[in-house]
């Protein structure tokens, strides 16, 4: 993968994380998320207004960019297609659930971001779950939660359960799913530290 002369350090060095991701080096997945995950957090949680959607909504962008990497093609910065997967999820969700988007100011950089054409030519998300080889990693991450919160993160994550759906699967209320997700959720970010410091 060529780097392009005009990037930051950052951005230059993103590029060989996503080489050694796309490799299945597990240290780069989660060293990317945790460059990242902060910013794409808050930036959709102006969007949406709400923690918890904001919190699903950062691990399915993530979960999207790393089973779609083959994709990405570096006339671009990493953290551009990065942003522009976050935002369209985002408004996918938004569509879906026909919420109107929480006014939020933005920056020159934004807006760059946000309008910039990037041609990834992105499967259907089913279709990369069954096809990508990327999700295998993750799969492997999340093997290391306990069994209840790993079919928690694999109903919601990888077969893209609603919540009304995983509570029908698993026999539970919703507010026992929600309580118990949103831990699985706590537990996998601190899996993705750890692997990125080991």
């Amino acid at each position: 993968m060529e780097v392009g002369n005009g990037f930051s350090d950052n951005a230059k060095n993103d590029l060989l994380l996503v080489e050694q991701a796309k490799s299945g080096n597990e240290r780069a997945f989660a060293s990317l998320m945790n460059r990242y995950r902060d910013s794409i957090y808050f930036m959709l949680l102006k969007m949406v207004n709400n923690a918890s959607d904001a919190e699903d909504l950062t691990i399915e962008a993530f979960g999207k960019a790393f089973r779609n990497l083959d994709s990405f093609t570096p006339d671009f910065a990493f953290s551009t297609w990065l942003f522009k997967i976050a935002t369209n999820n985002c408004i996918d969700f938004i569509r879906k659930k026909q919420l109107s988007p929480a006014p939020w100011d933005q920056s020159q950089e934004d807006i760059d971001i946000l309008t910039v054409n990037i041609q990834s030519d992105l499967p259907d998300p089913e279709e990369a779950l069954i096809n990508d080889q990327k999700s295998a990693v993750l799969r492997e991450i999340v093997s290391q939660l306990k069994p209840r919160y790993r079919s928690l993160i694999e109903l919601r994550y990888f077969r893209e359960f609603s919540y009304e759906e995983i509570a029908s699967e698993l026999k539970l209320p919703i507010g026992t799913v929600k309580a118990q997700l949103y831990r699985a959720k706590t537990l996998l970010y601190n899996i993705f530290i750890k692997t990125g410091n080991r």
